[in-house]
C-alpha cells in the first residue's frame, strides 16, 4: 500500500527538510505532497528534492477551509500529516497590523486541519501541529486560562476570535492577553490538539495512531531571527527535521506523548 504524507508550509525552513528527511526514509511506492501557497515555490521546492519517495507539490492556501478540506476529500486517507505553515511576523509593523494573517495561519488552518485530516489518519498514522514551547497555558495570565481548559475545539475557536477582535477594539491587554500575539496563538493552537485528542484517545492509540503538538526548539530561519538574539544552540532545519521525524515515525506511539505538546521527545506541561 502506497503511504501518503502531507506537509505544508513546505517551500523552504523546517517544513522543506521535512519533506527531504521523509523522502530519504521512504519507499518508491511512497507518495510526499510538498504543499504551500506560491505556485511557482511548490513547483521548484518540489522539483529540487531528490528522495527515493516520490515528492509532489500541490498548492494548498491554509487559510482557507475548503481547500484544505478538498486535499483530504480527494485523498481519502493519509499517514503523516505535518501541519508547519507559519507566517512571519516583523518588530517593525504593530502586532495589530499582522494579527489577522498571522491567527488565520497558526490558528484557523490548525482548525481546518484537525477537523479534515484527523478523520482520515490510518492506523498506524500521524497527525502533528509543529508548535512552540511558548504554548504552554501557563505563560497566560491566571485570569483567561480557564477559557481554555478541557475547552472543545469548537470553544476554543470561538476564543481565538473573541481575542482577535479584541486586539483590533484595543482592550485585549486589558483583559489579559499578551501584547505580542505569538504568544496567545501558540497556546490555542495547543489547545486546539489538546481538544481533539481528547475525544479520539482511546480509538487512536488502539490503532497507534499519533496526534501532538510538537515544539522543534529553536531554530536558525528568517521568522526566529527578528526575535531573538542568541542562535548559538539553535537547530538547523535539517536537525530540527530529524529530530522530529525520529520521535513521530517511531514506532508504538508512547501514550504519555499522545495528545501533549513534546520537545526533544518529553512532554512540556
Amino acid at each position: 500500500m502506497t503511504r501518503i504524507a502531507v506537509v505544508t508550509g513546505a517551500n523552504q525552513g523546517i517544513g522543506r527538510a521535512l519533506v527531504e528527511d521523509l523522502a530519504d526514509r521512504w519507499t518508491a511506492d511512497d507518495l510526499v505532497l510538498l504543499t504551500g501557497r506560491n505556485p511557482a515555490r511548490v513547483t521548484e521546492a518540489a522539483a529540487a528534492i531528490r528522495g527515493t519517495a516520490r515528492v509532489e507539490g500541490r498548492v494548498l492556501d491554509v487559510t482557507d477551509p475548503a481547500a484544505i478540506a478538498s486535499l483530504a476529500a480527494s485523498l481519502g486517507a493519509v499517514d503523516v500529516f505535518l501541519s508547519n505553515a507559519t507566517m512571519r511576523i516583523t518588530p517593525e509593523r504593530t502586532q495589530a497590523e499582522q494579527a489577522d494573517e498571522f491567527i488565520a495561519v497558526a490558528n484557523g488552518a490548525t482548525h481546518s486541519v484537525l477537523r479534515s485530516f484527523a478523520p482520515i489518519i490510518r492506523p498506524g498514522g500521524r497527525l502533528i501541529i509543529v508548535a512552540s514551547s511558548l504554548g504552554l497555558l501557563r505563560n497566560l495570565d491566571s485570569r483567561l486560562r480557564p477559557l481554555f481548559e478541557n475547552a472543545s475545539l469548537d470553544e476554543i475557536e470561538a476564543v481565538v476570535a473573541k481575542w482577535q477582535a479584541a486586539i483590533h477594539d484595543g482592550t485585549a491587554q486589558d483583559q489579559g492577553w499578551p501584547e505580542w500575539i505569538n504568544i496567545p496563538s501558540k497556546i490555542a493552537q495547543v489547545e486546539a490538539v489538546r481538544a481533539v485528542a481528547r475525544e479520539r484517545r482511546q480509538e487512536d492509540l488502539a490503532a497507534d495512531r499519533l496526534i501532538a503538538a510538537v515544539c522543534p526548539g529553536l531554530v536558525d530561519t528568517p521568522t526566529s531571527r527578528p526575535w531573538f538574539d542568541d542562535f548559538s544552540q539553535a537547530k538547523t532545519p535539517a536537525q530540527a527535521a530529524k529530530d522530529l521525524l525520529d520521535f513521530i515515525l517511531a514506532e508504538p506511539v508512547d501514550p504519555e506523548m499522545y495528545g501533549e505538546l513534546v520537545r526533544d521527545g518529553k512532554v512540556l506541561r
